[in-house]
């Protein structure tokens, strides 16, 4: 028998502790998510530069219409 395989075993009691854990933090994500994401595009915003930004927002119509 490999006593270093017996190391690894997780059993139920730890299993569900750590699994408890996971849902409580996606649970929390979950409930804040407009803000985790606004975040989110606010850190790739602070990478990308406000130059690259400037280019997406669209032209502004200064054709003049006759009346």
């Amino acid at each position: 028998m490999r006593f270093d395989l017996i190391a690894l075993y997780g059993g139920p009691d730890q299993v569900m502790t750590v699994t408890s854990a996971f849902a409580s933090i996606v649970g929390i994500l979950l409930i804040f998510w407009n803000k985790v994401v606004a975040v989110f595009f606010k850190f790739v915003h602070l990478f990308r530069g406000a130059s690259k930004s400037a280019s997406c927002t669209p032209p502004q119509n200064t054709s003049k219409t006759s009346s």
